[in-house]
């Protein structure tokens, strides 16, 4: 590296001094002797920039000046530690990894660290107000109406009632007709038939939802609502997405001719969406699996089948 360095450094020395020597040539107090001087000025800190440059330059094999920073191993262990205790400071921090791996950590190291390294998630520092009152007791349902038109252009109205804690679809309620507070309570009754109630519903504001017979139902039931922010849809987030979900994978690909055949394809998509598509926000489990299902035998690359869900709709590899 001195060998290579040396005959530059002389080199550049020349230059400067033949810049040098052509500026004292130039008539004193003129533009060109204040251009040149400029100039020169210009030249230096490019040439000082460009000696840096090959002498600490990644492709040098010559080891940078300072103190090593931290280990690979030591970066993942504080970034995987505030990622698991995102209230956790960089004192704190520094105290576990002292504590725990017997190496001084300084807290500016954590910082400089974390500063490079961790990015925190979005949506806040902690679980919507939704799954938090999920998680806190045994389960938390949303309730959400949409409509949908029919091969023959009749709008048919849809209950969906999903489990927030596992992101199960617990089932559809289908009406043809104008809703009311019996055909609402009908739709529930209907989407849930045969499992356990839950302690509390969350829905929006929707006027649908303030039916007498509605809010009957629900004290008959034992069941507390939970109302969503009003003019904020972010308050309701779970069923919105499942809504949008169901749309966009299901019912933008097919046609229904009637309530009847609405509800059948739509205990279809329950059964595939519950049993057999991976869900991103849960690790990449299926909502039966994150339940409490069992997993299916995983299958080999290269002796598979196919399971055909939805009329074919969608295929799933499987264990031949």
């Amino acid at each position: 590296m001195h060998g290579s360095v040396l005959p530059m450094r002389e080199f550049l020395i020349l230059v400067v001094h033949a810049l040098v020597t052509c500026a004292r040539l130039l008539r004193p107090g003129g533009v060109r002797a204040v251009a040149a001087e400029s100039l020169l000025l210009k030249f230096h800190k490019a040439l000082v920039d460009r000696k840096y440059r090959l002498l600490f330059s990644s492709s040098s094999r010559r080891r940078k000046p300072g103190p090593k920073g931290p280990s690979a191993e030591l970066i993942a262990a504080i970034v995987e530690m505030k990622r698991r205790n995102p209230r956790f400071g960089c004192v704190r921090i520094a105290q576990q990894i002292s504590h725990a791996f017997g190496r001084q950590i300084d807290k500016d190291v954590v910082r400089r660290v974390l500063a490079t390294y961790y990015r925190p998630g979005s949506g806040g520092e902690g679980p919507s107000w939704l799954s938090f009152v999920g998680h806190a007791k045994d389960s938390l349902w949303s309730i959400d109406l949409f409509r949908c038109e029919s091969i023959l252009l009749r709008s048919h109205w849809v209950m969906l009632v999903m489990d927030v804690c596992t992101r199960r679809i617990v089932g559809f309620g289908v009406e043809s007709d104008c809703l009311d507070g019996i055909s609402v309570c009908r739709m529930f009754n209907c989407a849930t038939a045969g499992q356990p109630k839950p302690k509390r519903v969350s829905t929006d504001n929707d006027p649908l939802f303030r039916f007498h017979r509605w809010l009957a139902n629900l004290r008959v039931l034992g069941i507390s609502e939970i109302k969503s922010v009003p003019y904020a849809p972010v308050s309701h987030p779970f069923v919105e997405r499942l809504i949008g979900t169901t749309r966009r994978e299901y019912l933008d690909q097919t046609f229904f001719w009637n309530a009847e055949d609405l509800a059948r394809k739509l205990d279809a998509f329950r059964d595939y969406y519950n049993g057999h598509r991976a869900h991103r926000a849960i690790a990449g489990l299926t909502p039966a699996q994150f339940a409490g299902a069992l997993s299916p035998a995983p299958a080999a690359l290269n002796h598979y089948g196919r399971q055909q869900h939805c009329q074919g709709l969608f295929e799933i590899p499987v264990a031949a």
